[in-house]
């Protein structure tokens, strides 16, 4: 594998420089002085960004951007065999990463790599340990897979030894990484176009465990079933947080008005101190728990952290409350697994008494096949949920199951639910149902956050 050096920058180019992910890791080069060209359909926010740091962007994609001077190329899932840069690139002879591998290059020029991994909670959990690193000054390089506001977009460019990511586990990417500091947050089942059952999703994420080195540490839920066949024979020293157990406790919780968590943080029968969230929900206690144990490793001033914590108020989709139309409060979250459904709900019931109104979209015919019954009861939480046809993302439609085949498992539990095929639909609709007081969220992975975003613009 082509190995990225600090010390020796080169020409690398992106095919595909303009998502989210690959924009982060091409202005990081930058920032370390490489060159960097790269290609994408149309000018966006993110590419006109990327120019103003010094990159080369051409449009649209095309065998000639693939000039003789470029070292390495990197590329997504997304760009398919038959791209004509990737033909040419091929041609040439020139050596590709994808975005996973190049990532897991860039940590190894860092003494302390941070990999942030789970089922779920992966962005919040790096956004918190994110705010306690910069409240600690430790200055660090982060790429989380949201929009951070603290940090302006997705990417921090620090020129400590500190480097912090997430590590997602489609497709096994994060096999890809070189964590000295792993974080499990959890792991469910998910992803099932790609793995077979949930004793597949243990098996890598104990692969990923496995790539700690000794010396390093993994911080690990002690809430997860089993926790000693993904432990078992490390390298590295293991770590177990949660709340009211593990290493590192959070105990004594309570909640404010807003739903946003307080919690005294114990190591062992030692008290590390007292923590106030500004996100809501139990998940969020867990996952501070995971970011503060993180934090203590690193040696945080505890007062840092406290600050760190209190100072983060969510990233995009994740809880963001995005306005008030005729009474009605309208949040928006990127939920798209029951787990994840179940945890936002049980927020939403400490934000307030207020009526719920969940619009969700289902995410991939292939999760919501497999996970039907779970999605039913996780979405009887709320007082009324409607749904949205299912987002196919990277699939399509040959699985025989609709959003209204969901509709009707939650009618089966005798769950107020509606099904309407088209945005325009659903939004009259809640404009004829809501009433005053009433907390309506729209959830999901996909572009269901434009139905609450269309409502505030009416």
């Amino acid at each position: 594998m082509y190995q990225i050096n600090y010390n020796q920058p080169v020409h690398i180019h992106f095919i595909g420089i303009g998502g989210i992910s690959m924009s982060g890791l091409a202005a990081v080069l930058l920032k370390r002085g490489f060159t960097v060209s790269g290609s994408d359909a149309r000018k966006s926010e993110l590419t006109q960004w990327l120019t103003g740091l010094g990159a080369h962007i051409s449009y649209p994609q095309c065998a000639e951007n693939i000039t003789d001077d470029i070292d390495v190329v990197v590329y997504t899932a997304a760009i398919h065999p038959d791209n004509p840069e990737f033909v040419a690139v091929s041609s040439k002879g020139i050596p590709m990463l994808t975005r996973a591998q190049l990532l897991g290059q860039l940590m190894k020029n860092y003494e302390t790599a941070v990999a942030v991994a789970g089922t779920h909670g992966k962005t919040t959990t790096t956004s918190m340990l994110s705010h306690i690193m910069m409240a600690s000054e430790m200055d660090p390089t982060i790429s989380v897979g949201g929009i951070l506001q603290s940090i302006g977009g997705n990417v921090r460019m620090g020129s400590s030894g500190y480097f912090l990511t997430e590590a997602c586990e489609y497709t096994n990417s994060f096999l890809e990484l070189f964590p000295t500091i792993g974080i499990i947050l959890n792991i469910d089942a998910d992803h099932l176009d790609f793995f077979k059952d949930l004793d597949d999703i243990r098996h890598s994420f104990r692969l990923f465990a496995g790539r700690i080195p000794e010396g390093g540490a993994l911080i690990i839920n002690a809430a997860i079933p089993h926790l000693d066949e993904l432990t078992r024979s490390l390298a590295c020293r293991v770590i177990t947080f949660g709340i009211g157990e593990g290493d590192y406790q959070a105990v004594n919780v309570s909640y404010n008005d807003s739903g946003c968590g307080s919690f005294e943080l114990k190591k062992g029968d030692a008290s590390i101190g007292h923590f106030d969230l500004s996100v809501p929900g139990e998940h969020n206690v867990a996952n501070a728990a995971a970011a503060l144990a993180a934090g203590d490793l690193l040696g945080a001033p505890v007062s840092s952290m406290a600050s760190g914590l209190l100072g983060f108020s969510g990233t995009d989709r994740r809880f963001q409350k995005k306005g008030e139309i005729g009474g009605v409060t309208i949040i928006d979250d990127y939920a798209h697994h029951p787990t994840e459904i179940r945890a936002t709900l049980h927020a939403a019931r400490k934000y307030s008494g207020k009526r719920i109104w969940c619009v969700f979209q289902p995410h991939t015919y292939t999760r919501t096949k497999a996970l039907m019954d779970e999605f039913a009861d996780a979405l009887s939480l709320a007082d009324t949920v409607v749904l949205a046809d299912i987002y196919a993302a990277r699939e399509t439609d040959n699985l025989g199951i609709s959003s209204d085949t969901l509709r009707q498992k939650l009618a089966g539990l005798g769950k107020e639910a509606y099904y309407f095929p088209t945005f325009d639909e659903i939004e009259t609709f809640l404009l004829e149902k809501c009433v005053p007081g009433d907390l309506l969220i729209t959830m999901g992975a996909g572009d269901v956050v434009k139905i609450g975003e269309n409502l505030l613009g009416k």
